[in-house]
């Protein structure tokens, strides 16, 4: 098996002169115009607020909207884009206007506990100049007659598929076999973000515990399904086991016992933890207790050897951070906390929303098999891979979305009897951008932008670098794209494009790239 989407950000990230290079003069146009604007709201802070209320379908662009403020003088000097993928001259314009948010849903003091929107520039810059200049969503018959001759490329297979929707109206805009059911590797994981987020909401957090067994001096370290929980030193924002070692020893301390038998509890998942494609360096053995993913080295995304036992390996790391705090620990072994079980301390991951963009940027596999068994146990199903596949199609049936021929046999994508259409992928596209579900706003927001973050880092490096945002999908034989763009005429458009029976994985990407760049070129009138 082939995962070539896995490999790009283990190379360096590019320069951000050639990037700056790369983006399109309309762009450099259109934040020249709008710089002045930029400083007047600089100048009058807050009371701007009032007058650059935002329309409801600004939100649903975010940061998809990437590059049409953009000066290009600020390209150059900073660079556009933040680590986390968020434009900075989004972020800036959000301080000005005093609102907190982006690709990790930052907030104020005191902010209401929801998913604040990534802060956008809104319809050709409306915040900023107060009147929208955005066209009308593109014509069907011209998109036709622009993407089906690339899509017709001997690259993409037989038959491929694609459908392009206008999120503002949710119009289908454009499609060839967009019901036909096909493979869709990784853009599975959009399906597993919309059905996770749906299921728990995005402030929804992943516990592992410590409990001591009374009478027995017996320790269970208890997995709750997180698989960003670190034991590095530097947790960078992740729940950390040298906390949850160092709070567990400071409430043995209190309570007395030294000497404890150490055990570890994995009951929160049901079935095989293998995955159905084997042994495989994308995905550790999946359980609902691991450290750094079951890593064997400092990595902290892309394909590794990983440890055959994560949660024994989990427990092994947490004992001999508890003998480095004065608790001696026997060889950890597997148990089950009991009712009676009291809790010693605990540690919780970040907010789903933060853990659906990281899976989606990177396009972890780890991540996305906890999602698709969290959403499982949160709507009643059996926590293994079937009870996972279908708590998925139920919770997207809830939402309205078209599930004919779709198939979901992990969360991931990496099992090839998963099927998905072009149809479905916009669908759920345009559903998280529905200001109705802003709980599903990470699936957007996480999306990989192209030419800048995650598995497009490497692509796009002329065209639409900065302004197409898209999930990759790549198994031998498969490659598939689904995302954002925002078109010439600033309309924001969500695609897919998927293709089976490929032969060759490079010039398959280029076709899909080509026709990505294409839209987002495109008047289309």
């Amino acid at each position: 098996m082939v995962v070539p989407e896995l490999r790009p950000w283990r190379a360096a990230r590019p320069h951000v002169v050639r990037i700056s290079q790369a983006l399109r003069p309309r762009l450099a146009r259109a934040a020249a115009a709008a710089k002045p604007r930029v400083a007047r709201l600089v100048r009058t802070g807050k009371p701007q607020v009032t007058r650059a209320t935002p329309k409801n379908w600004q939100y649903t662009a975010g940061a998809a909207t990437a590059g049409l403020a953009l000066a290009a003088g600020v390209v150059t000097a900073a660079g556009p884009w933040d680590s986390s993928g968020q434009r900075t001259a989004e972020r800036d314009r959000a301080a000005v206007l005093g609102r907190t948010g982006g690709t990790d849903h930052g907030r104020a003091p005191g902010a209401p506990a929801q998913p604040r929107p990534a802060p956008s520039a809104g319809p050709v810059l409306t915040g900023l100049g107060g009147v929208s200049t955005v066209k009308s969503a593109p014509d069907g018959k011209a998109l036709t007659k622009t993407l089906t001759p690339l899509l017709k490329d001997p690259a993409l297979g037989p038959r491929p598929a694609a459908a392009v929707v206008d999120v503002t109206t949710g119009r289908r805009l454009y499609g060839t076999n967009p019901d036909a059911a096909l493979t869709p590797a990784s853009t599975t994981k959009i399906a597993t973000a919309v059905a996770a987020l749906s299921a728990m909401g995005a402030d929804h957090r992943l516990t592992t515990r410590a409990a001591l067994e009374p009478d027995t001096n017996e320790v269970v370290l208890v997995g709750g399904g997180d698989p960003t929980l670190t034991a590095r030193e530097a947790s960078d924002g992740s729940a950390s086991l040298r906390t949850l070692a160092d709070r567990t020893a400071a409430a043995l301390a209190q309570r007395g016992p030294r000497d404890v038998t150490l055990s570890y509890d994995t009951t929160h998942y049901a079935g095989s933890q293998k995955h159905p494609i084997g042994v495989n360096p994308n995905l550790a053995p999946v359980s609902p207790l691991m450290v750094d993913e079951g890593r064997t080295d400092d990595t902290t995304s892309g394909p590794v050897t990983r440890v055959t036992d994560p949660a024994a390996d989990a427990a092994r790391r947490f004992g001999d951070l508890l003998k480095s705090r004065g608790i001696k620990t026997t060889a950890p072994g597997p148990s089950k906390a009991t009712a009676r079980a009291k809790t010693l301390a605990t540690v919780s991951s970040p907010p789903l929303s933060a853990l659906v963009e990281r899976m989606l940027t990177n396009s972890d596999n780890d991540i996305a098999e906890a999602l698709a068994r969290q959403t499982a146990i949160a709507t009643g199903h059996r926590a293994d891979f079937a009870g996972a596949g279908r708590a998925i199609d139920a919770r997207l049936g809830k939402l309205g979305l078209p599930l004919k021929g779709a198939a979901f046999k992990d969360g991931s994508g990496l099992d090839r009897g998963g099927r998905l259409t072009a149809g479905l992928l916009t669908a759920l596209l345009a559903k998280a951008a529905d200001p109705a579900h802003p709980e599903l706003r990470p699936a957007l927001t996480g999306l990989p932008v192209a030419g800048f973050t995650g598995t497009l880092t490497t692509r796009y490096a002329d065209g639409a670098a900065g302004v197409v945002r898209a999930k990759t999908g790549t198994l031998t034989g498969v490659n598939t794209l689904a995302g954002t763009v925002v078109d010439q005429d600033g309309r924001l458009l969500a695609f897919s494009f998927m293709a089976n029976d490929t032969t060759d994985p490079a010039a398959a990407q280029r076709a899909l790239d080509k026709a990505a760049t294409t839209l987002a070129a495109c008047g289309c009138r």
